[in-house]
């Protein structure tokens, strides 16, 4: 075995267990950013180790078991600080030393849960919830996510720092929520998340139209909740969601990075299983009518679909119009109006579009544009795809509504 060998076995290994250490760190030190540095360091030690003494055979289990030796140290050392204070101030006798390995050893899921729903609390900005939680439960460097968001690697420590230091300022609990709070709570870990998913299934900016690292990360922490939480069927429908969208990442785009709109896509392409997956979490999800149901809904009707012609249309713009009333809002307003273009015609479809006050978004003058070009409007329906064009910061998307443009003149 080379010396790089342990090393690749470090990062992979790190890459699986980092957010299960620090979750069990976190409720030992109470703060987050205290039991990443724990989590980091033992990260180093692996590295330094490993190459001389060989890969453990557990590598999971020893780097939980130093990290845990290393919290239990600094929390002892903490413990002896405040009885010589005591001592000096004349306090109470001391009480017992708690067992802290045994609360170490407490089921880890729900320390994964407590490390999820702090990541994501209210007090944090939508940016640094979403780049705490790739940070400590996606197990992404900064470069990574600054990569995958086209932002400076020195803008997303900074962003990650602050987050850190703002949970202790606020002294945000490491536990889940009151009851009271939970679904308030719940609403904000499941849309950090899909923002995660969204921004890799369709890049806002950058050269890509999607990156897959950031599907699949979502995609696993999506997985992981349902599993921590079961009982909740807005989780469900979110996984579903995520897994049928994520079915057609492979079609959605030609071998040369071009785009490739739904009804062009090869559906052979689309992956079955994770369309068997998703279809069997929106099972779970079956009865409710939270938003994550409801698009996971919508976006079963095009897994169902065989070909492109075979598309329930009526049902999805009935799905988009209890949507529009249970989660309103101009972004499902505007996949409401391709539904009922295609449900009921290309005028219908532009009625709902040109009530629509959502402006500097590209795709609803692409819908506009697209529905003109239907309706045999072709100079009105160039100049809205000029228009998206213009609008995009996405090389791919631009390209795309460039090629809509010039096929219209």
């Amino acid at each position: 075995m080379t010396a790089a060998d342990p090393r690749r076995v470090v990062e992979t290994v790190w890459r699986i267990e980092s957010a299960r250490i620090i979750a069990g760190l976190a409720r030992i030190v109470h703060d987050v950013g205290l039991a990443e540095e724990l989590a980091q360091d033992t990260f180093v030690i692996a590295l330094e180790q490993w190459p001389v003494t060989g890969v453990p055979d557990h590598p999971g289990s020893w780097l939980m078991a130093t990290a845990k030796h290393r919290a239990i140290d600094l929390v002892r050392r903490q413990g002896r600080y405040q009885r010589k204070l005591q001592e000096i101030g004349r306090a109470a006798p001391d009480a017992d030393e708690p067992d802290l390995a045994a609360e170490l050893d407490d089921y880890i899921g729900d320390d994964l849960l407590r490390l999820i729903f702090t990541t994501c609390h209210p007090v944090l900005s939508t940016e640094s919830r979403v780049g705490l939680t790739l940070r400590l439960l996606g197990g992404l460097t900064t470069d990574e996510i600054a990569r995958a968001y086209l932002v400076p690697e020195s803008a997303v420590g900074q962003r990650i720092t602050r987050a850190k230091r703002r949970l202790t300022e606020k002294r945000v609990p490491i536990e889940l929520p009151p009851p009271a709070e939970a679904a308030e709570r719940l609403a904000s870990v499941l849309e950090v998340v899909y923002l995660i998913f969204n921004e890799g299934y369709a890049a806002t900016a950058g050269d890509d139209w999607t990156r897959p690292t950031l599907c699949d990360e979502a995609l696993r922490l999506g997985r992981l909740l349902a599993t921590l939480a079961p009982r909740e069927p807005e989780v469900h429908g979110l996984v579903a969601l995520m897994e049928l969208q994520a079915s057609r990442i492979a079609a959605r785009t030609a071998p040369d990075g071009a785009p490739i709109l739904l009804p062009d896509q090869d559906r052979r392409r689309w992956d079955r299983l994770l369309i068997r997956r998703g279809l069997a979490a929106l099972d779970r999800a079956e009865g409710t009518f939270g938003p994550y149901a409801l698009q996971a809904s919508i976006a079963a009707c095009h897994a169902r679909a065989t070909r492109a012609e075979e598309t329930d249309w009526q049902r999805i713009a009935a799905l988009y119009a209890v949507l529009a009333h249970v989660s309103p809002s101009p972004v499902v307003e505007l996949n409401r109006a391709v539904a009922v273009g295609n449900a009921h015609g290309p005028a219908r479809g532009l009625e709902i579009v040109d009530a629509l006050v959502l402006p500097n978004y590209p795709l609803v003058p692409a819908v506009r544009g697209d529905l003109l070009a239907r309706l045999g409007r072709t100079a009105e329906a160039r100049q809205e795809f000029e228009r998206a064009a213009g609008m995009t910061r996405n090389a791919r998307e631009r390209e795309l509504f460039e090629a809509r443009a010039a096929a219209l003149g």
